[in-house]
């Protein structure tokens, strides 16, 4: 059992950590005050004071680590070389492409699989979000309660959800063996079998997928004016035509950012991969668990910081190229 000394040592540093931001808040306030108000005498003093502690926050808490990641990525920062480190240039970035990313995998074979889960999961994810939003977008008895259930997958904290779903996947006691074995099948070795594995990270993340795409597809359903499908049903037009010619261009600036949030999302997706993948089997891992294992388990910490950067600018190039051929922020008539 966690002691109350413990409880009461972590409440105190959380407490602390409180007043320290608090005070540190207020202090710049008084600063910024004195500065722009009494001596340069501002018309916008106010707005840059109300800005000024999320500035302060976002530096010290986003752009500071890039750049300290940024430095790191052109040394030789390890183990070994923790508080001496020399910097190599581009070594680290080349040693990605030409070096075992873990063990055994290379780059290529681990972003080939990253794709590939990527891929499979967000068509599962918009293909069963578009069919549970058109369903609920209908008018029916206890549609409120439906939208509530179908959420809750969504709402579960993740690590959660996933932990539920590892233990179903039990080889012994998981409900999918206990109903192959009901029917006279052999049970399936999903947390040690690698393609099985794979199989199992990507059903308990389609799981989680479809509610999010489903509430955002819906808003965008709902936002569609019922006078277009009226027009059509007088000239004549079928479900399929109302469908394609009206629901999908409509829906593009709604899928477009949706479509790039989830790839990006499902891209980096750290805790399906990371605790389905018990074993720790090479051929389930997709790059971000790839990283983590790189940074904190072999402790390679220049390597990671050029992995990690090599990540992003692969999610950066994807994006433009997205909005680039979809034209999806472009209006619907456009």
């Amino acid at each position: 059992m966690i002691s109350l000394d413990l409880v009461a040592k972590s409440l105190t540093e959380i407490l602390s950590t409180i007043l320290y931001v608090v005070g540190g808040t207020i202090l710049l306030e008084i600063v910024l005050y004195v500065l722009l108000v009494r001596f340069l005498k501002l018309k916008l003093a106010m707005p840059y004071m109300l800005l000024a502690p999320a500035a302060v926050g976002l530096i010290a808490l986003v752009i500071y680590p890039i750049a300290w990641e940024l430095n790191i990525s052109f040394t030789n920062m390890s183990l070994r070389h923790f508080k001496v480190t020399d910097y190599i240039g581009l070594t680290n970035y080349l040693r990605v492409f030409v070096d075992p990313v873990l063990k055994q995998v290379t780059f290529l074979s681990v972003l080939w699989k990253t794709v590939l889960w990527t891929g499979v999961n967000i068509f599962f994810h918009v293909l069963g979000g578009l069919g549970l939003a058109l369903l609920l977008n209908r008018k029916m008895h206890g549609r409120g309660i439906y939208r509530t259930l179908l959420i809750l997958p969504w709402a579960v904290p993740q690590v959660i959800a996933v932990l539920a779903w590892r233990s179903e996947f039990h080889f012994e006691f998981g409900f999918p063996n206990l109903v192959l074995k009901s029917i006279g099948l052999q049970p399936i070795q999903w947390l040690s079998e690698p393609t099985w594995n794979f199989i199992a990270m990507c059903i308990t993340n389609i799981w989680l997928g479809i509610p999010f795409m489903m509430v955002i597809l819906l808003g965008g359903l709902q936002s569609i004016s019922s006078e277009y499908y009226e027009a059509s049903e007088i000239d004549g037009a079928s479900a399929w035509q109302q469908f394609r010619n009206i629901t999908l261009p409509l829906m593009r600036p709604v899928m477009t950012p949706a479509i790039i949030l989830g790839t990006i999302w499902t891209f980096n997706n750290f805790n399906v991969p990371f605790f389905i993948n018990q074993n720790e089997l090479e051929s389930s891992d997709i790059l971000v668990t790839a990283l983590f294992r790189a940074a904190f388990q072999y402790n390679r910490y220049g390597f990671s910081a050029a992995f990690a950067f090599i990540i992003f600018a692969i999610l950066v190039v994807y994006s433009l190229t997205y909005l680039r051929f979809t034209g999806g922020l472009k209006g619907a008539f456009e």
